[in-house]
């Protein structure tokens, strides 16, 4: 795992709640620093020939290496205090609300960071940057909406697997003291109570 990059994080942010609701994942969390490159190094390649984050070692030895999948995984191995629902409805419309923050809303957001401030030393490109903001109006006008009936997360009273991804993709914009949440009090009072959320408040650091 490493704190700033959005999939390990959505996944370190997926293991706290898991366990803030009493279900014990015993996993050991190893931090893997894509600042100082250690993803490249030998050990890292030889669980992940991506050279990326986040990697699940299983009891075989073998491992996962897409967050989505690992967080499937979880909740499959570890059916109590699911964070996806226990009947196909629910678990669909978790998975379905999941992918769109992260196909709409996370990964544009981790472009734009890139396109603005590269914490991998990028250069800048600004009319990427506006592309990337213009696109990402209608997916945050959804959760706004969404927001609007009064919830008090994504998808209700309960965490689930989009809040934990949008709070990874807003903590990397955090990073570089961007905010993209604009004139939506809704969503922007869903960010302030979601970092207050014991599991936000272990796993973030921006």
């Amino acid at each position: 795992m490493v704190p700033l990059a959005p999939n390990p994080t959505k996944v370190m942010l997926y293991i706290a709640e898991r366990e803030a609701l009493g279900c014990r994942l015993g996993i050991e969390q190893i931090v893997v620093n894509t600042l100082k490159g250690r993803h490249r190094e030998p050990e890292h390649l030889a669980r992940n020939p991506f050279g990326t984050l986040p990697v699940l070692e299983l009891d075989d030895g073998s491992y996962l290496i897409e967050s989505l999948v690992i967080m499937e995984y979880l909740e499959e191995r570890f059916a109590a205090d699911s964070l996806m629902g226990s009947d196909p409805q629910q678990r669909a419309m978790a998975r379905d609300l999941e992918r769109v923050v992260e196909l709409r809303i996370a990964l544009p957001m981790g472009g734009y960071v890139h396109a603005k401030k590269s914490p991998l030393g990028l250069p800048p490109d600004p009319a990427l940057a506006q592309s990337i903001e213009d696109k990402l109006q209608a997916p945050l006008n959804h959760l706004e909406s969404l927001l609007s009936d009064g919830r008090n997360l994504l998808l209700g009273d309960r965490p689930s697997l989009a809040d934990c991804t949008l709070a990874s993709a807003l903590q990397f914009l955090r990073f570089i003291q961007a905010d993209l949440i604009g004139d939506r009090p809704k969503l922007r009072a869903w960010d302030e109570r979601y970092r207050q959320r014991p599991a936000a408040k272990a796993v973030l650091k921006w």
